[in-house]
């Protein structure tokens, strides 16, 4: 079998022009430099009159420099035809930079440049009439010129995401400095000021009311929930922290669901923007029950929704005392009769009822449920019938029973 040869890469016709007349065609086109690059800024200003008026050293417009040296780069490359013309540094890059610290977006700096190549063609097509390149020859410099702005494209886009990438990070650190004010237990002086003045530079509205998240991270490397504007979110934290304004605002809840989709953690109660620290340390004590397997996990949940969890299984210490002074009784019942008798006080508690009401809540028999209440009656005595103490017993039951300590009814 015999292998045929690799074919040829097709010939250059721009090589293919005689030198004197390539060396010709490259004096006039540098000749004529200045005052093209100087047409094609014209005509820029004239389509993009938003574009910034920056200027050099020597009073020079950085514009009209970098168009000129981009038109010259790219005049000598076509002299030398060795290798790819450079595109010049710096002028192109500041370019990008200034598109993105303004707010805008590459299309109309694409535009602008496909216009400069579009003029820049037209000149050198007078000029390859004059000294008479022929067609293809012609035809080729486009093709090059377009690859020369796919260049010059790549340097505005590197200097574009460098100027997005340091506001990203400013704005970080600004509505990182907002947040740490807005959630500080004690402020120094009158923070309203100070919070107007933040929050203007970052663009955030002050609210009425505000609400607070701790979230869990499903995994170390997890991006950032889009919470959409308006939400200030910090992932600075080991347990990142979010503000979430006007909470109650329609439609808020159903777009926070759908955005923390994955995300564990915990939404504060809505509070005045100036208790946005109240708000902070509910959230926070809901994700620490939630850690100890308290409140249910796997979403992030509202404070409003468990108050009762929060409020009763917070004060651990005051909790645990109370309990060993009411309970005391039951001490020497016996760990499951006393553990049913603590579900029979509780539930009279609850029911205020009588024998049947009880026992149906428990789904036992009544006279079971008889024999229990005498049974409660013998050892707290007149005491069961203090509205005080019934109130610390049942107070001490529920914060047993959301621990799991009562179990199941029997």
């Amino acid at each position: 079998m015999q292998v045929r040869p690799a074919a040829a890469a097709p010939r250059s016709a721009w090589l293919d022009v005689p030198r004197l007349q390539v060396r010709r065609f490259a004096e006039i086109a540098m000749a004529e430099a200045p005052e093209l690059a100087e047409e094609i800024l014209r005509e820029i200003r004239r389509e993009y009159p938003h574009l910034p008026d920056v200027l050099d050293e020597s009073g020079e417009p950085m514009a009209l420099v970098g168009i000129r040296r981009a038109i010259e780069v790219f005049v000598q490359h076509l002299e030398t035809a060795e290798g790819r013309p450079t595109v010049p540094p710096g002028v192109f890059q500041e370019f990008g930079r200034g598109e993105g610290l303004n707010g805008r977006s590459l299309d109309s700096l694409q535009a602008i440049y496909r216009m400069g190549v579009r003029l820049a063609w037209r000149r050198f097509a007078d000029i390859g009439q004059r000294v008479e390149i022929p067609p293809p020859a012609m035809y080729e410099l486009v093709d090059a010129g377009y690859e020369y702005l796919d260049g010059l494209v790549d340097q505005s886009v590197r200097g574009y995401a460098e100027a997005a990438a340091r506001q990203a990070g400013e704005r970080l650190r600004l509505q990182r400095r907002l947040m740490e004010l807005l959630l500080a237990e004690h402020h120094r002086g009158d923070p309203a000021d100070a919070l107007t003045e933040r929050a203007a530079r970052v663009g955030w509205q002050l609210p009425r009311k505000v609400a607070v998240g701790v979230l869990m991270r499903p995994a170390r490397e997890a991006m950032a929930p889009a919470v959409g504007q308006g939400v200030l979110l910090d992932m600075e934290y080991e347990q990142p922290r979010m503000v979430v304004p006007e909470p109650d605002t329609g439609g808020r809840p159903e777009l926070l669901h759908r955005a923390l989709g994955g995300w564990t953690g915990a939404l504060g109660p809505p509070v005045p923007l100036a208790d946005a620290a109240k708000s902070l340390r509910w959230a926070e004590a809901a994700v620490h029950l939630m850690e100890r397997g308290l409140l249910p996990a796997g979403e992030v949940l509202y404070c409003t929704e468990h108050t009762e969890a929060l409020v009763l299984l917070q004060p651990e210490e005051l909790i645990d005392d109370l309990a060993l002074r009411c309970l005391a009784p039951l001490a020497h019942c016996g760990p499951t009769h006393g553990r049913r008798l603590a579900q029979t006080l509780l539930a009279w508690l609850e029911t205020r009822g009588g024998a049947p009401e009880v026992a149906a809540r428990l789904g036992v028999h009544p006279q079971t449920v008889r024999y229990r209440l005498r049974q409660i009656r013998e050892l707290w005595g007149d005491e069961i019938d203090d509205p005080d103490r019934r109130f610390e017993l049942e107070l001490v039951l529920r914060a047993h029973r959301l621990r799991g300590v009562l179990g199941s009814p029997s």
